[in-house]
């Protein structure tokens, strides 16, 4: 969904300056395509490289760029702190997507963080700035997190229905056939692979209007053999150990993954 107002060609998007906000999901955990121990990259950052190799094409300069999400952030912070220092850089393009840590929580009020977005929405959207949001995942194939299934789906509907009001745009997550593939999450099962983050970053570009790179992105994957039950049943247990718990720990202790992170890219700067 989009600005009727908007109107721009796959050869040379109308944005310049780009502000992507959010948590773990726009900062790129577990997108580290130069090893372990190397910055992390994300949908964001390929969605930016991208619009500027368009521009440059075009003959135009190059994006101007900056990634101030931070992992384990609530959508109440990245309202409260993310989107006032985002204003203050002037970008004509801001991306935010995020309550993704607060629907994991049993009692999250669903309406009230619909409130929240649709708040910072609108103080976006004063400012003269186009916004991409995105809707939550389909978790329909996850033994755990598919029990925020009805949740994700109600906030997936106020996120539509404020796009419409506001003339934001919408990267469509849920209706992605390829993630529901579990060869693009990695590891502890919440976080994107490489691959996955790719794909995020063509439906970014379909959201926004634009031409994807490839038009088989979504396709789904050619099935694998089914996984023998002991197997299973031996990953699902070293997921727990190794993810579930470590998260839960953390919950009860009141700490997060992202306390004393900074932003990775907090100023805009042009894409190389």
């Amino acid at each position: 969904m989009h600005n009727d107002e908007v109107s721009s060609t796959p050869e040379s998007p109308r944005w310049s300056r780009y502000v992507a906000i959010g948590d773990s999901f726009t900062e790129g955990l577990w997108d580290s395509p130069d090893g372990p121990d190397a910055p992390t990259r994300g949908w964001a950052d390929v969605l930016a490289a991208r619009l500027s190799e368009r521009r440059v094409a075009a003959g135009q300069s190059p994006l101007s760029y900056a990634n101030t999400a931070i992992r384990g952030r609530l959508l109440k912070s990245i309202v409260v702190d993310q989107v006032p220092a985002a204003i203050e850089m002037t970008p004509d393009l801001v991306s935010l997507v995020g309550g993704g840590n607060d629907i994991l929580r049993p009692a999250a009020d669903i309406d009230r963080l619909a409130r929240n977005l649709e708040h910072a929405v609108v103080r976006l959207r004063e400012a003269g700035i186009d916004v991409l949001l995105g809707t939550g995942v389909d978790a329909a194939g996850s033994p755990l997190v598919r029990a925020t299934r009805s949740r994700v789906g109600i906030y997936n509907a106020h996120i539509w229905s404020m796009a419409r009001r506001h003339g934001a745009y919408v990267v469509d997550l849920w209706g992605m056939r390829s993630l529901l593939d579990w060869r693009m999450w990695a590891e502890d099962r919440i976080h994107l692979t490489t691959e996955g983050h790719a794909r995020v970053a063509q439906a970014a570009l379909v959201g926004l209007g634009l031409t994807p790179d490839d038009e088989a992105w979504d396709d789904p994957l050619t099935p694998l053999p089914p996984t023998p039950r002991t197997q299973k049943m031996r990953e699902d247990a070293a997921w727990v150990r190794e993810h579930v718990y470590p998260w839960a720990t953390r919950r009860l202790r009141g700490r997060s993954s992202g306390d004393l992170r900074v932003p990775k890219r907090p100023d805009l700067t042009p894409v190389e």
